[in-house]
């Protein structure tokens, strides 16, 4: 077994342990933690399958965006685990169940091995002579040059979406027109109002309660 060997099985095994702790950890701040330290093993091994690309987008897009946003979130909800988990074991027979038929799919893949057609042959001599990054470059911005533009269209209108839904008047909350905002006045901020001086009326005093003693 050679070094590249190796660290594979290293990474591998620490991907499996990670991926075990995502679902068993009881605090959603360390199963969060644990699922970075899985796309870092997963960014690991697509380096040493030369996918430098993918390795690369996976901790900028997932580690350094999508997980950090996620970690914010769950430390500032005050989220209870115990109705979490009130659920879990009544699921858990139906979740075994698929798990055990992805695993024995993956497994019947992994072991048919790979068939590599004419094209992917070519891919590969092609890959093999430049950079996957370059590779893909090319690819994008001459075969799927207008798939990409549609896709970029598509996510600008969804953008411009969230943007109106969020700045939309609700009744459930206060709403001020960015507009009316820009246009303010100095001297519409604050109003100063004059009111006569209110005098308080002085308390009288408790009066004291006297009880007898009877013999």
């Amino acid at each position: 077994m050679d070094v590249k060997a190796g660290f594979f099985y290293f990474f591998s095994l620490v991907l499996l342990f990670a991926a075990f702790r995502v679902i068993t950890a009881r605090n959603p701040v360390h199963a969060v933690l644990y699922l970075v330290l899985a796309f870092f093993q997963a960014a690991a091994i697509w380096m040493l399958l030369k996918a430098e690309f993918l390795a690369i987008t996976l901790v900028l897009v997932y580690v350094g965006a999508v997980m950090v946003l996620f970690l914010f979130v769950v430390m500032m909800l005050d989220i209870n685990i115990d109705s979490l988990r009130k659920g879990f074991w009544a699921n858990f027979p139906l979740a075994a169940i698929i798990g055990v038929v992805i695993t024995l799919e993956m497994s019947t893949l992994l072991m048919g091995g790979f068939r590599l057609t004419d094209n992917t042959k070519q891919a590969a001599s092609l890959a093999a002579q430049a950079s996957n990054s370059k590779a893909l470059g090319l690819a994008l911005y001459t075969q799927y040059l207008y798939p990409i533009q549609i896709a970029a269209v598509i996510l600008l209108v969804a953008m411009i979406a969230a943007i109106a839904l969020t700045l939309r008047a609700r009744k459930d909350s206060r709403y001020i027109s960015p507009s009316d905002q820009v246009h303010v006045k100095a001297a519409d901020r604050l109003t100063l109002v004059k009111l006569e001086a209110v005098k308080q009326t002085p308390v009288a005093p408790p009066v004291p309660v006297v009880t007898e003693n009877k013999p």
